[in-house]
């Protein structure tokens, strides 16, 4: 309707958005129509914000992963600890070294 010539105040009176709500809606479709070049696109703004979620989700994961990781190798050592004949079966899964008798991690 901005193109068409109505202006931004007759706009207001009628559909009732700010006269900034406007503007910006403008800027956004020159932008997505690639006339404006002071912002994303539609589209470049909807990609990042789905390699975000996907980054979140990553980061999470990984996150669960080491703390699973982390109690399994903590389960291993008490296994280690309580049950020596299992010592050496446990320490090539867990990467012990089991040289001399002692334990040391890598």
């Amino acid at each position: 309707m901005v193109r068409a010539g109505h202006s931004l105040e007759r706009l207001v009176q009628e559909f009732e958005p700010t006269a900034q709500s406007i503007r910006n809606w403008v800027g956004q479709a020159e932008c997505d129509a690639g006339r404006g070049g002071n912002g994303l696109t539609t589209a470049e703004r909807e990609e990042i914000n789905q390699l975000r979620r996907e980054n979140r989700q990553l980061r999470l994961e990984r996150t669960c992963s080491q703390i699973g990781a982390d109690r399994v190798r903590l389960w291993c050592r008490q296994r280690v600890a309580d049950h020596p004949h299992d010592r050496s079966k446990l320490s090539n899964a867990l990467g012990i070294a089991t040289e001399n008798g002692s334990e040391a991690t890598r």
